[in-house]
């Protein structure tokens, strides 16, 4: 771990776009320790077993099929960042695309559809003119935006537990799902929480593979979701009010917000319901850790929007607990029937009315 390195990699950022990415994926793995993933025999068969276990638990208790990547990576925290980059990078694509446009556009010189000659020099933009003012601002806030997305891929490779990717926006529609395990941080985090390392594992397949069982239960959600970051982003991108006549989507985000606390809220409920063992501890100490931490750590939860999910987590688990106690667990896998199915934001917090509404 190198900060001083970490930021002179960040201030070399270059090249046309907005972040540059390679930096600040170099940048964010110069601030972290790697850690180690030098799993021994048992770890090994530990990690596969609870995945498998998982999967037959959670098909049971929910009673969906549903399928997990043929394979489970376990991953130390520089293989995160490196994994999580073009998940990123997809996001920003159409900012990046407009940028580029106005980019184009402001160096133009001359009125559209015409021939021009120059007859004042005096006031050509030279060395301290107005484009070699904007190319500085560009440069400037290029760096300032590797600076911000390698902090906070730094700041997650150190936090992440597990993961479930459904590869949204991926260019390869294809492409199969990944499943992972950041062991370094499983391993820190139950040595802090003070808890049983195996145990504490076991806990961590269930929830990543609980949404492995959401997303197989509803072939419908990615593409939902990614339409509902597409058009949100190309909100952001449309510029200005009054230049463009577009600006965020504000349906968009709460259409995405909702959908995701529906995902977090499902995935608690069903993992503390499918879990083969005592969790009551886990989920006290996990729920300290996810709203704790120092000065520094609570300010980038903040920053990262953590707290959101937090909130997202805990309106979602009382819809479904409330679903569950009210109908079973298979009622509350409605949801993931179709899209009509998805609570809404009003729902979320009076799931009697979506009872009423699907009767599932």
């Amino acid at each position: 771990m190198d900060i001083l390195r970490s930021v002179r990699t960040v201030a070399e950022a270059e090249g046309p776009g907005v972040v540059d990415w390679d930096r600040a994926a170099a940048a964010a793995k110069d601030a972290t320790d790697p850690g180690s993933i030098a799993l021994s025999d048992a770890e090994r068969a530990g990690y596969a077993a609870d995945v498998r276990d998982a999967r037959s638990r959670l098909a049971e208790v929910a009673g969906i099929e549903f399928d997990v990547p043929d394979t489970v990576e376990v991953q130390n925290r520089h293989h995160w960042i490196d994994a999580s980059v073009g998940t990123f990078r997809r996001v920003m694509d159409p900012i990046e695309a407009a940028a580029a446009g106005d980019g184009a556009e402001a160096g133009a010189v001359g009125n559209p559809g015409t021939d021009s000659i120059d007859v004042m020099p005096d006031s050509a933009p030279g060395p301290g003119g107005p484009a070699a003012g904007a190319a500085f601002a560009q440069d400037l806030s290029r760096v300032a935006n590797t600076g911000s997305m390698a902090f906070a891929l730094g700041f997650l490779a150190r936090n992440v537990l597990g993961q479930y990717d459904p590869l949204l926006l991926a260019d390869e529609p294809d492409a199969d799902h990944g499943l992972y395990f950041v062991h370094p941080n499983i391993v820190a985090v139950a040595s802090a929480l003070d808890v049983d390392y195996p145990r504490f594992r076991r806990w961590i397949a269930f929830h990543e593979v609980t949404h492995a069982a959401e997303f197989g239960a509803a072939p419908w959600l990615p593409k939902y979701l990614e339409s509902r970051v597409e058009r949100g982003v190309e909100g952001m991108v449309g510029g200005v009010e009054g230049m463009t006549g577009r600006g965020l989507d504000p349906d968009a985000f709460a259409e995405l917000q909702t959908a995701m606390t529906a995902v977090e809220g499902y995935a608690e409920v069903l993992m503390d319901r499918a879990f083969d063992g005592e969790y009551a501890d886990l989920r006290r100490k996990l729920d300290e850790r996810r709203g704790g931490g120092g000065p520094v750590r609570r300010l980038a939860r903040r920053l990262l929007g953590l707290g959101l999910k937090r909130r997202q987590y805990e309106r979602g688990a009382a819809f479904f607990r409330h679903v569950a106690d009210a109908r079973g667990v298979e009622a509350a896998g409605a949801v993931w029937e179709r899209a009509e199915n998805l609570p809404t934001a009003g729902e979320i917090d009076d799931p009697e009315a979506w009872l009423v509404r699907v009767d599932p």
